[in-house]
């Protein structure tokens, strides 16, 4: 199976009750342009990421809203932000990185902590933290699926480049497309304007 390609950089997707947070109550964001997955927009509006070690501006957001609060960086961002996040399906956040999301009206960090209200200590991790860095992925629409499967994972050839660990994703709503972020296109010398082919694994 063919498949168009579109590449990522660092964004953030919100909650109705983080854009309540970052840009005001009942805020709606308002769309820049679309993307390649039908209902999905790069929002006009942008946020900025913070951590111990250093803070970027300018950080796009991704709309429509969630059901969860998602920060996807570069695995060149790992230095600069001085975090190790771990390479993820959406919404796989448990034991994930910190980080701070800045909007004009305020902030949000999640912190991955609970505790003991008699002593005062810290017991488990009751809340995910936000920050991954998403895995090679292909958007799938179930009409198209054939013997496809969700999560299972293959091979996507483009040009005389093979790309490992790929995750299929298997939705009514999706448009077929090969995802990556921009740092493994530029690795692998691949542009949107290219078309992959998907290989089962063996």
């Amino acid at each position: 199976m063919n498949t168009r390609i579109g590449i990522s950089n660092r964004h953030v997707h919100l909650t109705r009750e983080d854009v309540n947070i970052l840009f005001g109550n009942n805020y709606e964001l308002t769309k820049r342009n679309d993307l390649d997955q039908p209902g999905q927009y790069a929002a006009n509006e942008t946020v900025t990421l913070k951590t111990a070690k250093n803070i970027k501006e300018g950080v796009r957001v991704v709309g429509p809203i969630r059901s969860y609060t998602q920060v996807e960086v570069l695995n060149s961002d790992k230095e600069y932000f001085g975090i190790n996040p771990p390479v993820r399906n959406s919404d796989d956040l448990d034991n994930s990185e910190e980080i701070t999301i800045i909007g004009p009206k305020g902030q949000i960090t999640r912190k991955n902590i609970l505790m003991n209200q008699k002593l005062g200590k810290i017991l488990k991790i009751t809340r995910k933290n936000i920050c991954i860095i998403a895995n090679r992925h292909i958007h799938i629409n179930t009409r198209d699926k054939d013997n496809f499967y969700e999560d299972e994972i293959v091979k996507v050839k483009v040009g005389d480049t093979i790309l490992d660990n790929v995750h299929i994703k298997i939705a009514d709503s999706y448009a077929t497309s090969f995802h990556i972020n921009k740092d493994d296109a530029i690795n692998h010398h691949i542009e949107a304007s290219m078309t992959g082919v998907i290989i089962k694994e063996d």
